[in-house]
């Protein structure tokens, strides 16, 4: 039998031809309708869907918060100061003698800023970001920290302080930012990281000022007095040293911690100066110390009529022969050893008069505690 010319064979065909082909357009339909995977690359980036802006991460916006909110608080103070010219010194002239930044303390008017700005000023003015200039009085100054506190007499709604976190909690890495008018442009923003803490630096009466923070925030002149801010815009320390080769940024500077800004201020406002507590006693040189091969610090007198002599401490005496003859040397105070007088005064100097230290001291061989209350000290 011709199998070609069956009629039943060529109707089986055409169905089976016809079937073939309805499935190839079905498959054919699916490619063609889904999406293309990322990885084909065959969708345009145009037609694939676009995140919200809102919803994409911005990590530029805390520092667009910071400045916004913290910069009207931020001033220029400018330091003039009276010279006399001509013949026989008759006339008078006011010329600029510094510039740097200040903040906004409290609602009374209170500006923070660095010693070193105001330094010498006959008259001092506080201009505001927006043009606003106000003469500034001088209420006190603690030159051994660097610090300094005007006041202006500014309306209410002027005056916006800056809120002051705590030092102590801050971390190598923590982001940080300052806002000051280096070289004269004011209101800038500058953006770093906490680089080192307690380091210590020398202020302009050559006391040691420590626990100072180092940061990489770029701070030129003009930005002395200014704030150093938490990522939260929240005071950390105040802007005072660069450590430059060439006198400008160079990714060292220093800023002194709000913890100690916190504890000098308010004494400023209230009496003026500064006040440190310490111990009545009257301390040798390290290096006479050292020479003796004694261990720690040495009393070379003791004031009367303070808790030191009240508990029994002694200075140095002299023998019969004229021998030095130690006494009661220090060497360590609430149990952290002290070595050297900047060791000492490194312990001391977060305290306030009034507290009460034990101290660690040695004479002749024997070792004793004694509990003393600081005094204060100017």
């Amino acid at each position: 039998m011709n199998v070609m010319r069956s009629p039943f064979v060529t109707l089986v065909l055409i169905a089976m031809l016809a079937f073939l082909a309805l499935q190839f357009r079905e498959v054919r339909q699916r490619a063609v309708s889904a999406p293309s995977s990322p990885a084909t690359g065959s969708v345009p980036m145009s037609a694939r869907p676009h995140a919200p802006e809102a919803e994409r991460p911005c990590p530029e916006t805390d520092a667009i918060a910071v400045y916004k909110r913290v910069s009207p608080s931020v001033v220029a103070v400018a330091n003039h100061a009276l010279i006399r010219r001509g013949f026989f010194g008759f006339q008078l002239y006011e010329v600029p003698q510094g510039a740097g930044s200040g903040f906004v303390w409290d609602k009374k008017g209170h500006i923070v800023s660095n010693y070193h700005v105001v330094h010498q000023a006959s008259t001092l003015t506080v201009t505001f970001p927006d043009g606003s200039r106000y003469d500034a009085a001088l209420v006190g100054i603690a030159p051994d920290y660097d610090l300094a506190v005007l006041r202006i007499n500014a309306p209410p709604e002027k005056l916006v302080p800056v809120t002051v976190a705590t030092s102590r909690a801050l971390q190598v890495g923590q982001q940080v930012y300052a806002i000051g008018n280096p070289f004269g442009l004011d209101t800038t923003l500058s953006a770093g990281l906490v680089s080192a803490l307690g380091r210590t630096i020398t202020s302009m009466t050559d006391r040691k000022i420590y626990d100072v923070i180092q940061t990489d925030t770029a701070i030129n002149p003009g930005n002395s007095g200014g704030p150093l801010l938490s990522s939260s815009g929240r005071l950390v320390g105040v802007n005072t040293a660069i450590l430059s080769p060439s006198g400008a940024y160079a990714g060292i500077g220093f800023a002194v911690p709000s913890d100690t800004v916190s504890r000098v201020v308010p004494q400023l406002i209230e009496k003026g100066r500064v006040t440190r507590a310490g111990l009545g006693v009257y301390l040798l040189p390290d290096h006479v110390t050292a020479r003796a091969g004694i261990a720690g610090v040495a009393l070379y007198a003791v004031a009367e009529r303070t808790p030191a002599a009240r508990a029994g401490l002694e200075g140095i005496g002299v023998s019969r022969l004229g021998d030095l003859i130690f006494g009661d040397v220090i060497q360590a105070v609430d149990g952290i050893p002290v070595g050297t007088i900047e060791e000492l005064q490194a312990v001391l100097d977060p305290r306030r008069p009034g507290e009460q230290v034990r101290l660690t001291v040695a004479r002749n061989g024997k070792r004793r505690d004694v509990t003393l209350t600081l005094i204060e000290e100017e």
